[in-house]
């Protein structure tokens, strides 16, 4: 990439103060990013990758190839990495890829789906040192970035190694927005070093252009996330006979709540006793965001007198009323057993959680008042009337009763709720094509 004499003299003023300012900022997060590493485990296995340590047979098989750079953070992301590098593979069977993660539970999804095509890796933290002796090992071709992540080392330094670097599923909030065009002088010289931001919906276009993206680099894929094509069977029916086997029947109803953030659980389950004087049979599915907070969970829901029983237990000979789930990667899975699905941090919490795997299942969901950080897809569901909003806890109680008492309302709700995502459908392999076709202009 090329770039203008005053767009370099603007990188180097960002790259000045973001050096500068990285010390002081890394100080001030990292407790609470040990904390984080310390609750969720796992963090002691291949630490050395996050500074760019490998062991000997990891480096002798990234020497051996040339990699695509995929570089994610958590498990949302993970999937998405995922399912792009599988649509890469599709285009180019010869393709070496591999994805890196930030978070433990990330990698534990991602070392899944390692094989010889597929190496998972640990994200370098974003200091020249580090950042440089990945480049080294993985002489990457492309390095794609996968929904909104900017690190202004690594991009600098593919730059300067004329490594093409894209953002994927790109996404940015409203208050992501507001924040980088408050800083623009400063951040936009980073996103100038993309070579374009794929963009799910274009509502989001708008966004991209108020931080100084310039619009030619704003390309419309649709949502990888919301692309059902090529995905994985299911686990239906693994998790099924687990539940027959611990007492729930077919016609029992099955309220599963996703990505659940603090206080709301507590909410489900005075919910869950006052549902069940019209739904008798009906049962509560927790996973709740961060599965660290499962043994604070344990306590808070015994106060209810609520007979818990946790996932890893299954099956369950003893009988239950909530189930509460402590693996990762399996939420996705879950949502085709569902009979009403709600999503979480839309209550107690601010932003939301993605809403659009039960609605891919076909089932009806439910929300809170707060989904700021999923706002064009929550349009999009409510507009086509796939999806319902509760304005507060006492409303949901309300709308869930009325969804568990109407089948046809939950089917009808559900069918639009994958009609209104079929925009998406192919997203994966338009992206992974624009990804090949950036790389061969390069050339």
């Amino acid at each position: 990439m090329s770039l203008t004499p005053d767009d370099q003299s603007a990188l180097r003023r960002s790259l000045q103060v973001y050096r500068l300012a990285a010390p002081f900022v890394t100080a001030l997060l990292a407790p609470g990013f040990l904390r984080r590493l310390l609750k969720r485990g796992g963090y002691k296995a291949h630490f050395g990758q996050r500074f760019g340590h490998f062991t000997p047979a990891e480096r002798e098989r990234l020497r051996a190839h040339r990699w695509t750079w995929i570089r994610s953070i958590s498990v949302g992301e993970t999937l998405v990495a995922i399912k792009l590098a599988k649509a890469l593979r599709a285009e180019n069977p010869t393709l070496q890829i591999a994805i890196s993660i930030t978070t433990s539970t990330g990698y534990e999804v991602a070392a899944k789906e390692a094989n010889d095509w597929l190496f998972v890796f640990y994200n370098p933290v974003d200091t020249r040192s580090a950042v440089r002796r990945v480049l080294s090992l993985l002489r990457p071709t492309r390095l794609i970035l996968i929904e909104g992540e900017i690190w202004p080392n690594l991009m600098s330094a593919c730059l300067h190694d004329t490594i093409p670097v894209m953002l994927a599923n790109a996404r940015l909030s409203p208050r992501s927005a507001r924040r980088f065009s408050k800083f623009q002088r400063w951040t936009s010289p980073f996103f100038k070093l993309l070579q374009w931001v794929g963009i799910p919906d274009e509502e989001d276009r708008a966004r991209w252009l108020s931080i100084g993206l310039p619009k030619e680099k704003i390309i419309l894929t649709g949502s990888i996330k919301f692309d059902h094509a090529g995905v994985e069977i299911n686990r239906h029916t693994e998790f099924a006979s687990l539940l027959s086997q611990s007492g729930l029947h077919d016609d029992d109803p099955l309220l599963i709540a996703g990505s659940t953030h603090d206080g709301e659980e507590e909410i489900l389950a005075h919910c869950l006793l006052q549902w069940r004087e019209k739904h008798p049979t009906l049962r509560l599915f927790v996973a709740p965001r961060h599965v660290e907070r499962v043994p604070t969970l344990l306590k808070e829901l015994a106060k209810t007198r609520l007979k818990i029983v946790l996932r890893s237990a299954l099956p369950s000979p003893s009988p239950w009323d909530v189930l509460l789930l402590d693996t990762t990667g399996e939420l996705r899975h879950w949502y085709s057993l569902a009979t009403v699905a709600f999503i979480g941090k839309s209550l107690s919490a601010t932003g939301g959680q993605n809403p659009v795997e039960p609605a891919l299942a076909g089932k009806p969901v439910v929300f809170g008042p707060h989904m700021e950080n999923f706002e064009s897809i929550v349009n999009l569901l409510l507009e086509g009337n796939g999806a319902r909003q509760a304005r507060s806890s006492e409303h949901l109680a309300e709308l869930v009763d009325t969804l568990l008492s109407d089948a046809t309302a939950r089917s009808q709700l559900g069918a639009n709720a994958k009609a209104a995502l079929s925009r998406h459908q192919g997203s994966s392999k338009r992206t992974a094509q624009l990804v090949l076709k950036t790389a061969e202009n390069q050339r």
